[in-house]
């Protein structure tokens, strides 16, 4: 019988270590569903209503306490983390729009080209300085055209002159015979009337 009493207290004892162990259990560990489920499984039935440890109540009351504060942490450093999130993202996207602002002015100014204070479009202003370079050529063509008309004119001019100079030195020097010839006509004349 000793031996009975003994094994009873052994498996009261070992009976009560378990039920410890799986109050421990229960205490520490798993979700709050869990933890809810195994309080409704291991709760002593009476009739229609269930027999719940008041100390099992009152850790599940400070388990549900502490996990919801432990999730209103959560949501709280999750709230300064999307509003930091948000924050970054607004001075990014004006970044970026800075950033755009910044690309379509250069673009605006690769395209266009400054002439005398005026931003002119790249077409337009290659159409421009082909234009007035193409002017220039026809105006140069013209002046080359014209340069050589009055050169040849100048050239003629001056060869009709040269002739004409040469006519006048042949007429001057046979004027000059000429007129030496009369005077000496006049001199033999004016000589033999002394004579006479």
């Amino acid at each position: 019988m000793k031996t009975k009493i003994l094994i009873l207290i052994v498996i009261v004892f070992s009976s009560t270590s378990l039920f410890s162990q799986s109050t421990k259990k229960f205490i520490d560990t798993g979700s709050v569903k869990n933890q809810f489920d195994y309080l409704i499984s291991k709760s002593y039935k009476y009739k229609n209503y269930k027999s719940v440890k008041t100390n099992w109540l009152y850790k599940l009351k400070t388990n549900v306490t502490d996990s919801i504060s432990a999730l209103k942490k959560e949501i709280t450093i999750a709230n300064s983390t999307i509003n930091s999130q948000n924050k970054t993202i607004d001075s990014l996207k004006l970044a970026v729009n800075s950033s755009k602002e910044t690309v379509n002015s250069l673009n605006t100014k690769i395209q266009s080209i400054s002439l005398l204070g005026l931003q002119f479009n790249k077409e337009t202003f290659k159409t421009i300085v082909f234009s007035f370079i193409a002017i220039l050529a026809v105006l140069l063509l013209f002046f080359i055209t014209k340069f050589k008309q009055s050169n040849n004119l100048t050239t003629q001019t001056k060869q009709a002159l040269k002739e004409l100079d040469e006519e006048f030195e042949t007429h001057r020097k046979i004027a000059l015979e000429r007129e030496q010839k009369v005077r000496r006509q006049l001199q033999d004349e004016l000589n033999k009337q002394k004579k006479d």
